[in-house]
């Protein structure tokens, strides 16, 4: 399973970004995906969630700003950033987790994205 990220980039505060993560592979459907970031100097914190059902939550952080979302029928997961703040800055990886069969657990990371947010 491969995770590609894209749509980071420079933005000035208040502005919006969309992030987008594609995964190869058949398991993205029964998968929960999430967004993580790490700043510089800083432990990656989880950004926002979606369950294969669809459920979401979000950390205190970025509430009310950003949405994720999933496209399953196109293997992607959207995180759909706006009131971008300077402290938003960070590299934003995607994470998908679930379980093959017999309960073996998988766990996906991205290669990161990087969002900088200008005062």
């Amino acid at each position: 399973v491969q995770l590609v990220e894209s749509g980071g980039g420079l933005v000035q505060a208040g502005g919006s970004l969309r992030l987008s993560c594609v995964a190869s592979g058949s398991i993205f459907s029964t998968s929960a995906l999430a967004w993580y970031r790490q700043a510089p100097g800083k432990k990656r914190e989880l950004v926002a969630a979606i369950t294969s059902g669809g459920s979401t939550n979000y950390a205190d952080s970025v509430k009310g700003r950003f949405t994720m979302s999933r496209d399953n029928a196109k293997n992607t997961v959207y995180l759909q950033m706006s009131g971008l703040k300077p402290e938003d800055t960070a590299v934003y990886y995607c994470n998908l987790k679930g379980f093959w069969r017999f309960g073996v657990p998988y766990d996906y990371w991205g290669q990161g994205t990087q969002v900088t947010v200008s005062s």
